[in-house]
């Protein structure tokens, strides 16, 4: 799990997330709150050497971008998937990771994630669904068209999202 911003984040979900964490890392501007949470914090994402950490995590330095930089590091260790803890994302740029290590956002409403042609995912009724990036030829079923990227589940069941290009970006309501 990597821990960009729990800003509105709900505690109770984290504590859920944890149970399927073996790894927790955090960028440092959330480092304090992490462990005022008494949660175990094995790696830092830090631009300098950072004090007064729990025993045992490791710094890993960034140079840019903590969250890009944390990802090439889970890479590097052969991760195969990570939850990132965020309050907003800006998608773009994460495209490079595709296929290298499974992606889900999360942040205080949704949970996003990338998917490829084909996807299907069992949801119960009236479920909104929300398409994040621009997709060509979309079919869907199983859904509804509410606006222009919103969908809802139309029953208890599977929906499906059927498309041309190699993977797109959908949301779900936490």
């Amino acid at each position: 799990m990597l821990i960009a911003n729990l800003n509105g984040f709900n505690y109770e979900n984290l504590g859920q997330l944890l149970e399927w964490s073996p790894t927790v890392v955090v960028t440092e501007s959330e480092y304090e709150n992490v462990d005022s949470l008494g949660i175990k914090i094995d790696a830092v994402i830090s631009s300098r050497l950072t004090p007064d950490l729990q025993e045992s995590t490791l710094v890993i330095h960034s140079e840019l971008d903590p969250v890009e930089d944390a990802l090439d590091f889970l890479i590097s260790e052969e991760y195969p998937s990570v939850n990132i803890i965020i309050d907003q994302i800006n998608l773009r740029g994460f495209e490079r990771f595709l296929g290298r290590i499974d992606l889900v956002f999360l942040t205080p409403q949704q949970r996003l994630f990338p998917i490829h042609p084909g996807f299907s995912k069992w949801k119960a009724a009236n479920e909104p669904i929300e398409v994040l990036t621009p997709i060509s030829n979309l079919e869907t079923q199983g859904l509804k068209k509410i606006s222009d990227k919103h969908y809802v589940t139309e029953k208890d069941g599977f929906y499906s999202l059927l498309f041309d290009q190699n993977f797109a970006f959908i949301a779900e309501n936490i």
